[in-house]
């Protein structure tokens, strides 16, 4: 546990904090080992605790399943926008914090509530609903495909850096309708950013530029992508508008759905029950990932809400302009509602994992569509992927928001790989700004794909 000296009057947590230390949500206990830090704050704060962030600035974080839908469900006490945080306000929050990015305003649908937030968000949801979702996994297969071309025939990978940290930014990339040259730096830039480091305000600003400068090129040449969409829609939204939309769906996109494509696969390649349930047909690949949803979210915490008003939560009195911290990891694994971690959740989606209320994430669905893709294709093709390292080696990268799998080394038989057909195409040889790939007449619905890959699970099961 870590200290600090007893916060000053004014500071929320100090009430609850007066009789000991206050934990740190940065630091290396934290970044080490964060469910374990969560269910000690479960112990002894219970649904609510006070916490620090960053900086060492106070916050609660709330760890309640259902206290956190109380927080994510009612704006009107516990707003989006930062600039009702009190220690903003009072010049307590420095200027280069690192945590930049999540706490200051821009005019974007995630920082605003009411009609402002209704008039944004329904600009984003209506243009990510006019991808076909069909057309959608068939991108992913192939650029699934093209990834797994470049290291069949070496017989060993590492699967974050080659697969899990690539697909979701090839395709979201493609999406949004951005060049392909700017992928690689954009994966670099929003790795760096969400996880907070010194180097973030300069990551967080090359994305925004990048986008900037999509903005221009798509207003003067429309295509068929999420920038020329937003542009066009009715709720006739600025250049700045469309550009920070962008940035959020590129970069909220990039970080759930890499995580859950490698939390997904270390659980495969880990985990006796999850692969038996898999191998004996109880669990189809989408019941998996809601699975891992619930167990290990790609994000732990969102930050953040901020206290409308002074107002009681979790037996907690939490004060006007207090930061409060979604803690969606936390909150899946409440005793509430899963006194038995071990039983499985089948069937069951009201985990945390993408929050809850106005503004649950609106491009989930696109999430789950490129991970159980791409995972399918790269079972598909190394249907006999083992782990190449013991599980205990694994490590990670901790920061407030998310745990970050540093890698998956794995072997499998080494494959060739043909120089015909369609997915061995490069990704940069695409036509550009291409988001959507219409399904032909023959293809069959996406359930039907989920029941092909029987046969898959049962090879890497060794079934047949």
């Amino acid at each position: 546990m870590s200290t600090h000296p007893t916060p000053p009057p004014e500071c929320p947590a100090h009430a609850a904090a007066a009789g000991g230390a206050l934990y740190r949500l940065h630091g290396p206990e934290a970044q080490a080992d964060p469910l374990g830090l969560y269910e000690k704050l479960r112990a002894e704060y219970g649904p609510v605790a006070p916490v620090l962030v960053s900086g060492d600035l106070p916050a609660w974080l709330v760890l309640g399943h259902r206290e956190n839908l109380d927080v994510a469900r009612t704006p009107s006490r516990f707003a989006r926008d930062p600039r009702g945080w009190r220690d903003m306000r009072e010049g307590r929050v420095p200027a280069d914090t690192p945590l930049g990015p999540m706490v200051t305003w821009v005019p974007v649908c995630n920082f605003t509530d009411g009609p402002v937030h209704e008039r944004l968000r329904g600009a984003v949801v209506d243009s990510l609903e006019r991808f076909d979702k069909r057309g959608i996994r068939r991108y992913v297969t192939r650029f699934a495909n093209q990834l797994v071309d470049r290291i069949a025939a070496d017989g060993h990978a590492d699967l974050v850096a080659s697969f899990s940290d690539q697909l979701p930014m090839l395709v979201m990339t493609q999406l949004v309708g951005a060049p392909d040259e700017h992928g690689p730096r954009l994966v670099k830039a929003a790795r760096d950013m969400l996880q907070g480091t010194e180097t973030a305000l300069q990551s967080d600003r090359y994305v925004t530029l990048t986008l900037e400068q999509l903005v221009m090129d798509r207003k003067a040449e429309p295509g068929h992508d999420l920038a020329s969409w937003l542009i066009e829609h009715p709720a006739d939204l600025s250049d700045t508008e469309v550009l920070m939309h962008l940035r959020v769906v590129l970069i909220a996109a990039y970080e759930t759905t890499a995580n859950l494509i490698a939390n997904t696969l270390r659980t495969v390649l880990t985990d006796p029950r999850f692969r038996a349930s898999l191998s004996g047909g109880h669990m189809t690949l989408p019941d998996a990932l809601e699975q891992v949803l619930w167990d290990d979210p790609p994000i732990n915490t969102i930050i953040g809400r901020w206290a409308t008003g002074d107002t009681l939560l979790g037996g907690r009195q939490v004060k006007a302009g207090d930061m409060l911290l979604l803690g969606l990891a936390a909150g899946n694994a409440d005793p509430q509602i899963r006194p038995d971690p071990s039983v499985s959740v089948h069937g069951n989606r009201s985990h945390l994992a993408f929050s809850s209320g106005p503004h649950e994430c609106p491009g989930q669905d696109i999430g789950r569509a490129i991970a159980d893709t791409g995972i399918e294709v790269l079972l598909d093709r190394l249907p006999d992927l083992q782990l190449a390292v013991d599980a205990s080696e694994l490590q990670w990268r901790g920061t407030l928001m998310s745990r970050h799998l540093l890698s998956l080394p794995v072997r499998f038989t080494p494959r060739p790989v043909e120089n015909a057909g369609p997915h061995n195409e490069r990704p940069s040889e695409h036509p550009p700004h291409v988001a959507v790939i219409p399904p032909q007449p023959t293809a069959a619905p996406a359930a039907a794909g989920h029941r092909r890959g029987v046969s898959w699970w049962r090879r890497l099961f060794g079934r047949r």
